[in-house]
């Protein structure tokens, strides 16, 4: 077993890290939450975490005067708080290069959709959903695949379907797939911390 010592990413809401600090005060995760950053000071990801009390910081462009200066502010509080494993729950900002340099290989997003398809800049939230529909998809999903320098384009690690029901709105199909992804995310870590490496997509 490797405890995974974990950072957290979040522009909003964060439900993906709401689940895994679960499972972790629950016993199912062997890890240990030791930072959230969020570039919006006001996003309920950073109260859920002090409410937690996980340390938390607002790190943007406008708190540190600069993308590459927040940049180099999140790999330091990282870093600081002994962070191996990053996890973007959320986190609509691309990642600047000092912290993909040190943590390269070891950042992890989730996006909704079954990757390569429906990837790309400008492709999250409601759009991603708009699409699949608009493609006349019948399975949609979420991946969870490691982060690098161009949006959503990492190595694939896990994919989970998600049906796409005759009828469905984009409403229904975000909170479908929505609500798979926080246990989704849960299993892989724990899929980590069980064998310390990263699992292969099957």
């Amino acid at each position: 077993m490797t405890t995974l010592d974990l950072g957290f990413l979040a522009s909003h809401g964060g439900s993906s890290m709401r689940a895994i600090v679960g499972a972790i005060a629950g016993d199912g995760l062997d890890a240990r939450a030791r930072i959230v950053i969020g570039n919006n000071g006001d996003a309920p990801a950073l109260q859920f975490a002090h409410a937690q009390g996980i340390p938390v910081r607002h790190i943007s462009a406008k708190t540190e005067g600069s993308e590459p200066a927040a940049d180099q502010a999140i790999c330091r509080a990282f870093e600081d708080s002994g962070v191996a494993w990053v996890v973007m729950s959320g986190y609509l900002r691309k990642l600047g290069p000092a912290t993909l340099a040190r943590y390269r290989g070891r950042i992890l997003n989730i996006h909704p959709a079954l990757l390569p398809k429906f990837g790309g800049q400008g492709m999250y939230g409601r759009r991603v959903h708009e699409a699949v529909l608009a493609a006349g998809e019948h399975v949609s999903g979420a991946t969870i695949h490691l982060v690098d320098e161009e949006y959503d384009h990492g190595r694939i690690i896990a994919q989970r379907e998600v049906p796409v029901l005759p009828g469905d709105t984009v409403d229904d199909l975000q909170q479908r797939v929505m609500a798979a992804e926080p246990g989704f995310f849960v299993d892989v870590l724990r899929s980590l911390a069980s064998g310390g490496a990263l699992p292969n997509p099957a």
